[in-house]
């Protein structure tokens, strides 16, 4: 029976990657900030950990009480959604520090047994800012697409252990917490750009496509045991339909 760590496991698509694996058979080591059991199903194959990936403390403890880990899951992120021009360097600083340098030192600690084993599968979930530019999360969309190049690359060196590595691309998930997990957005909007604020947050509660919980979970799912060498998977029917726009200009 294989293993999954989780980051970010106390609501959105977290909680519920985690109740997809433990639905298809698998251990879950579900990992959160501030654990919280009463969110996920009481299980013998299903294990609530507090993790907090920009401390590496918390990561050795966390990883030495989940023992070995076939699959690891990194979805922990926070959100920044506001004007570039009004965004302190310090939040800056604060969303990287989770969203990009938090998925390679859960990486970098997974690695070595992985790399011994030769076998485990590394799933980086970003975001389909990273498919098409939006406005008003110029940090959040650096941070992603960080990661984007991060895991192309390190797919290419892992391949040489058999360790596999994944992207998945979610798409806009209104039922998430992504504008609740950073600053209060309006913080961030100064008042030339209240006009132009307005019209992208008319947008989006007019969507074309919304992406769930559960299409996500799922994508999770079949990256985790794909064996094609398919490196990016994007997520939901936006960014499925962004994904393939990308394609056909290139």
């Amino acid at each position: 029976m294989k293993t999954v760590l989780i980051t970010g496991c106390s609501s959105g698509y977290g909680l519920e990657t985690a109740r997809h694996f433990h639905a298809q058979g698998w251990n879950v080591v579900a990992t959160m900030r501030t654990p919280r059991e009463d969110v996920l199903p009481r299980s013998e194959r299903l294990r609530v950990l507090a993790l907090d990936v920009t401390q590496p403390d918390s990561i050795a403890a966390a990883l030495a009480a989940s023992g070995p880990v076939d699959v690891l899951v990194n979805n922990a992120g926070v959100g920044a959604l506001g004007a570039f021009e009004a965004t302190p360097m310090a939040l800056a600083r604060q969303v990287f520090e989770t969203n990009t340098f938090g998925v390679m030192a859960m990486t970098q600690a997974v690695l070595p047994r992985m790399r011994a084993r030769r076998s485990g599968v590394i799933v980086n979930v970003t975001s389909s800012v990273t498919l098409a530019p939006m406005p008003l999360v110029a940090v959040y969309t650096a941070s992603k697409t960080a990661i984007q190049g991060f895991t192309a690359s390190l797919a290419h060196e892992l391949a040489e252990f058999d360790v596999r590595v994944k992207l998945v691309e979610p798409g806009y998930g209104p039922t998430t917490r992504f504008a609740s997990n950073g600053p209060n957005p309006a913080a961030l909007i100064p008042e030339a750009y209240a006009p132009f604020a307005e019209r992208v947050f008319a947008a989006f509660t007019r969507p074309a496509a919304v992406t769930t919980e559960a299409d996500v979970a799922e994508v999770v799912f079949r990256a985790a045991n794909d064996t094609s060498g398919q490196l990016r998977f994007p997520a939901g029917p936006d960014a499925v339909a962004l994904a393939a726009a990308g394609a056909s200009a290139g």
